[in-house]
């Protein structure tokens, strides 16, 4: 059996065909729909015809596509792993479209929301027709949403919300926001139609990081909401939360995806790169960092594909993906970064993938939890103490 570079550990034979027919179909559409156009996108700043583009991936299945019923694919744990990693490899801002309508806004209407409003939103977005956000971090409040500020308070039969959120992915495309607030109650979420009075979702700019992509801030002033309007199954933290952790577990796959592009992107130079007679690639100090970064992101995607097995099988636990966001976001950026030095000044043009993932790759690293936070996550399941306070 000859050795296979692009596939060093054998880690296809993990996957069954179903699993290969799904990365394979992602992996074509983003060749179609987004590698010929990404470069000029990231410069201008631009996504344009991203509705176009979620109708695209709600008809190959990738929108909710972990999700059971209501138009969902029902697709496994590790092939919604596949379809992240392919779509990061393309660009973060595609994957952040489909993590933040599957993972966040959709999974939290099919978990926690009450059946009318699965019946009436979840087909929709499962079809790309309706475009979701999920809004949780605020200005003053990132990292600890128990602080939040956002506050939605009873008015006759009505609830009326007030607040804002920040660097929300999806926002100003949005036909419903998945908002949280304090209540009287507790943090209760509450399904919010973009087009409620009172409701406004400014793009946010000059961004440098992600730039393929939609990110808005969500100003609530007295928008009114029927009593229907609150997720009926789950009060406090727990409800934000664990959809934070769905949408990290496919970031765990995700960030292999731009870091193979990365690698592949510079293996490729260096079999062609000439410098004092020959390929850069003959050089031991080159074929020592490909051969780390070769080390780090197949040890990163059976990583993800563990803990995909073990969410697939109902053990998938919070610590242990914070385990593989820490790791695989952390090393990610390190494999883009030694992509770049191999490339040398090619390594910071457009015409190469390798500068636009990196400069994805550092919100990658922030939301979702930074990399400080998930450090305390497995610090307190490791010693039994609590650091964060």
């Amino acid at each position: 059996m000859s050795f296979d570079p692009t596939d060093p550990l054998g880690l296809d034979d993990l996957l069954e065909p179903e699993d290969l027919a799904v990365r394979d179909t992602v992996r074509s559409w983003a060749a179609d729909r987004v590698l010929p156009n990404v470069a000029e996108w990231y410069e201008t700043g631009e996504l344009p015809g991203i509705r176009e583009l979620a109708r695209e991936l709600g008809a190959i299945g990738a929108l909710g596509m972990s999700l059971s019923g209501y138009g969902c694919a029902g697709a496994g744990a590790v092939q919604y792993g596949l379809a992240c990693l392919e779509l990061e490899a393309a660009d973060s801002g595609i994957r952040s479209l489909v993590s933040v309508q599957g993972s966040l806004a959709m999974y939290a209407i099919h978990r926690f929301g009450s059946e009318a409003q699965k019946q009436e939103w979840l087909p929709r977005m499962a079809a790309g027709e309706v475009i979701g956000c999920f809004g949780l971090t605020e200005p003053d409040h990132g990292s600890d949403p128990a602080s939040m500020r956002t506050y939605a308070e009873r008015d006759g039969g009505d609830w009326v919300l007030n607040g804002r959120k920040m660097w929300i992915t999806n926002g100003s495309v949005a036909g419903v926001a998945v908002v949280w607030a304090r209540t009287d109650d507790g943090i209760r979420g509450f399904v919010v139609p973009t087009d409620s009075p009172g409701f406004a979702a400014p793009e946010i700019k000059h961004k440098w990081s992600l730039r393929a992509s939609v990110t808005s801030e969500l100003v609530m002033d007295d928008v009114r909401l029927p009593a229907d309007a609150v997720l009926p199954e789950v009060t406090g933290l727990k409800g934000p939360l664990s959809c934070l952790s769905h949408a990290r577990y496919g970031i765990v796959w995700g960030s292999m995806g731009a870091a193979r592009t990365c690698f592949e992107t510079a293996v490729e130079y260096a079999r062609t790169r000439e410098q004092f007679g020959r390929p850069i690639g003959g050089f031991q100090l080159t074929q020592a960092k490909l051969a780390d970064m070769a080390v780090e992101l197949h040890k990163g995607i059976l990583l993800a594909h563990h803990l995909g097995r073990r969410m697939d099988a109902g053990r998938l636990r919070p610590e242990q993906i914070s385990f593989g966001k820490l790791n695989n976001v952390r090393e990610a950026i390190e494999i883009c970064r030694t992509a770049r030095t191999i490339l040398g000044a090619n390594g910071i043009s457009l015409e190469y993938p390798v500068m636009r993932h990196a400069t994805n790759l550092e919100s990658v690293l922030t939301y979702e939890g930074t990399v400080e936070m998930h450090q305390l996550v497995l610090g307190k399941a490791l010693t039994g103490l609590d650091a964060f306070r």
